[in-house]
């Protein structure tokens, strides 16, 4: 089989499954989504076996919709409940309407919202939600999933069986919620976007492709609903403008090793300027609303980041101040940690070794609150207290650690060989906070995962 097969039906895959199996879904109903998966990866099978032989067609998506179309009236002549679909599904499906036709693609991401808003129904659990919409919208696969969220197979496909059955038993429709249920349905899809993004983005060494592809599915998504002339709000906006504002350090944010390269030291000419512009016009679109969410001010600190020509030339004083709204509506001690940091850069190391110090007990455990006072007294000239505390990070992470008797040898060993060594897992000034428990492991989705 040509090697160039493999990279071509993947990228076809990934970005026609999904709305292949919202379509059918939309017209079999929400009660058959695994048959409508079924037949969809078949057409993928399909295409994996016949083209390495037969060559690529000159439309591999309309011949993606054809096959499965074919698959889908195969299904339902088996089914008698269903075989008067069976006209429905060849005029969505005939291969006289390929998926780049504008009124079909128009269609199609209909389609695709309403799977959407049907995977993150409220009824079903948010580590259910974040699965099935993977599953079914991304066409992730439960390895890919599994991997991405650290948890084994089982439990994710557990996830989704639990996801669907509730579908099916709580009589949940792929369509468009009422103007009175819209809010809740909305808000529930952002958070999920929220998480699947930060967990995206908290991929912070190793080649971890899945990660990078929940990035750039969650930037997509959030697009189509921030974008949607029904489903559109200023939170969406805000939402997609944080995306965009944090994607755009992606290329400055990894170094050729896979190593995390911190905020301030990242090379700026290397981030998306085109695609800040799209964060700062979301941003601006955000404000037509009364409201103010959590996404509005996470967005905001985002943009004086991107905005900043350098790190030293940050408006730090409004980050604090962003920070202090945050803290208000969201109060965390993780919050409260990346605003110390702020101060530190606006009013100096010791007014920020003072604010954690504040924090410390509510953080005990927390890996970056030593690494933070580490560098903070670092900059403020105490190389002892560094010493003690980027000794009492690296013991913390285990992995990152060497032998005590080497961490501890001396002060000036400790700072030198701890502080390079722990340096990267430093919180310079996160973004976004927000704590979920995720396949029974704590992730703090904090953009300081995403400042770094």
């Amino acid at each position: 089989m040509s090697d160039a097969i493999y990279p071509l039906v993947d990228h076809l895959f990934r970005h026609s499954a999904g709305r292949m199996v919202a379509r059918l879904t939309s017209i079999l109903g929400s009660e058959h989504l695994s048959l409508a998966e079924e037949v969809v990866q078949d057409a993928l099978v399909s295409a994996l076996q016949q083209w390495s032989f037969r060559g690529v067609p000159d439309d591999p998506t309309a011949w993606l919709f054809h096959v499965a179309r074919n698959k889908a009236i195969d299904q339902l002549r088996r089914s008698a409940t269903l075989r008067e679909k069976e006209p429905q599904i060849v005029a969505v499906l005939s291969d006289t309407c390929p998926a780049d036709e504008s009124g079909f693609a128009h269609e199609l991401a209909d389609d695709e919202l309403r799977m959407m808003l049907m995977c993150c129904h409220p009824a079903i659990p948010e580590e259910g939600r974040i699965a099935l919409t993977l599953k079914t919208v991304c066409a992730f696969s439960v390895d890919e999933i599994a991997r991405a969220f650290l948890s084994r197979n089982d439990t994710i496909a557990q996830r989704i069986v639990r996801a669907k059955r509730l579908i099916r038993e709580e009589r949940i429709a792929m369509s468009m919620p009422s103007r009175d249920e819209l809010p809740a349905r909305r808000e529930s899809l952002l958070k999920v976007l929220y998480l699947m993004f930060n967990e995206g983005y908290s991929a912070h060494t190793g080649e971890d492709l899945v990660r990078s592809d929940l990035c750039a599915e969650a930037v997509r998504l959030a697009r189509a609903v921030a974008e949607h002339p029904v489903a559109s709000s200023p939170e969406a906006h805000a939402l997609l403008a944080l995306m965009l504002l944090q994607s755009a350090r992606l290329p400055a944010r990894i170094d050729s090793g896979g190593e995390l390269i911190v905020l301030a030291e990242q090379d700026r000419s290397k981030w998306d300027r085109p695609m800040i512009a799209d964060g700062m016009q979301h941003l601006d679109l955000s404000a037509s609303g009364d409201v103010v969410t959590r996404y509005h001010t996470e967005a905001a600190i985002a943009a004086c980041h991107a905005t900043a020509p350098s790190f030293d030339e940050t408006d730090w004083r409004s980050v604090v101040e962003l920070y202090d709204e945050l803290l208000a509506t969201n109060p965390s001690p993780v919050v409260a940690l990346n605003r110390a940091i702020a101060l530190a850069m606006a009013d100096g190391p010791a007014a920020g070794v003072a604010a954690v110090e504040e924090i410390a007990d509510s953080l005990h455990n927390y890996l970056p609150l030593a690494t933070t006072l580490g560098e903070l007294s670092l900059r403020a000239g105490d190389r002892v207290r560094a010493a003690e505390y980027f000794t009492r990070g690296s013991s913390c992470h285990r992995r990152r650690r060497r032998s005590a008797s080497c961490c501890a040898s001396s002060n000036s060993a400790a700072i030198t060989d701890t502080h390079a060594r722990m340096r990267a897992y430093t919180l310079i000034l996160p973004n976004v906070d927000g704590v979920a428990a995720q396949g029974g492991r704590l992730l703090c989705l904090s953009s300081s995962a995403l400042a770094r």
